[in-house]
């Protein structure tokens, strides 16, 4: 098979090059390749560049993730989250090629408690949610033979996140304040990208399987109780911190230009029984990424 990745130096393109590479010749491109356009800004290059490759499977984990800048950039992330991904769509159709997408939970409003399911109603509450929103549904309508996979929470030795922030503040603070009312499944990149090799194996053989799917560690957490849980971890390894408190604060005390969901928790079930496999607890794929940070 030939695979044509888009978004290589993402936190989840990083981890695809590894898992896809046993599937077949994999071409990774970035916004700044040469040889082929990767850059998602430029809608006919990106088509002149299925065109020439003819792949049968393209992957796409480039996005415009920056979610408050989207508030003032509108046009700049709907070209990138839904723009370009219309094009793509009817140049993966053209082709038969099966198209592969990473998606988000901030296509929910983030109410209530209960994880979301494939089927709930969708109701972005930024601008980031609703681009990435119409670019699923770009897919969905001009497409029949696609995965969509929503994730949330991200974390890679890769790129920025979560992780990495809060290991730089603690250095530097004794205290943190962080948010305490907002819950989620933190998900490793290197944890998406072998669920997303196995399932384009499983795909490729049974049709009856593509569609959408909620791809996120099993559990959940709050960014609170996440970062206690990081720092307690380094502690146990011998990595001393600055901080000596973390305060635990609501979402409305941390202003930010977008508004973010509360709730941020995705049912993984359709995906682990269409693919027979079992989705981790969140802890585990965080420890493992601990243990690889010097």
């Amino acid at each position: 098979m030939k695979i044509l990745l888009f978004g290589k130096n993402g936190q989840v393109g990083w981890e695809l090059q590894r898992s896809l590479a046993p599937l077949g010749v994999v071409i990774a491109l970035e916004r700044n390749s040469i040889t082929y356009c990767g850059d998602l800004n430029n809608t006919t290059g990106i088509i002149n560049t299925i065109e020439k490759i003819r792949p049968d499977i393209i992957i796409n984990a480039a996005a415009y993730t920056a979610v408050d800048k989207a508030e003032s950039e509108p046009f700049v992330a709907e070209q990138i989250n839904a723009k370009v991904i219309s094009a793509i769509a009817d140049s993966a159709e053209k082709l038969g090629a099966i198209l592969v997408h990473f998606s988000t939970d901030y296509v929910f409003n983030g109410t209530g408690r209960r994880p979301w399911t494939e089927s709930d109603r969708t109701e972005p509450l930024n601008t980031y949610g609703k681009t990435k929103r119409q670019g699923e549904e770009f897919i969905t309508e001009k497409c029949s033979r696609y995965l969509i996979f929503r994730t949330s929470w991200v974390y890679a030795l890769q790129g920025k996140n979560f992780v990495r922030t809060l290991l730089n503040q603690a250095n530097q603070y004794k205290q943190l304040t962080i948010i305490n009312d907002q819950f989620g499944a933190p998900t490793g990149a290197e944890l998406i990208a072998d669920c997303t090799a196995h399932a384009l194996l499983k795909a490729v053989k049974d049709e009856r399987l593509f569609g959408i799917y909620h791809l996120a560690a099993s559990g959940s957490t709050t960014w609170y109780d996440y970062a206690k849980f990081i720092l307690n971890e380094r502690k146990v390894k011998g990595f001393e911190s600055k901080v000596k408190e973390i305060i635990p604060i609501p979402t409305e005390a941390f202003k930010t230009t977008a508004i973010r969901p509360k709730n941020s928790q995705l049912n993984n079930q359709k995906f682990q029984q269409a693919f027979n496999l079992t989705l981790p607890d969140w802890r585990s794929g965080v420890i493992r990424m601990l243990n690889e940070i010097r």
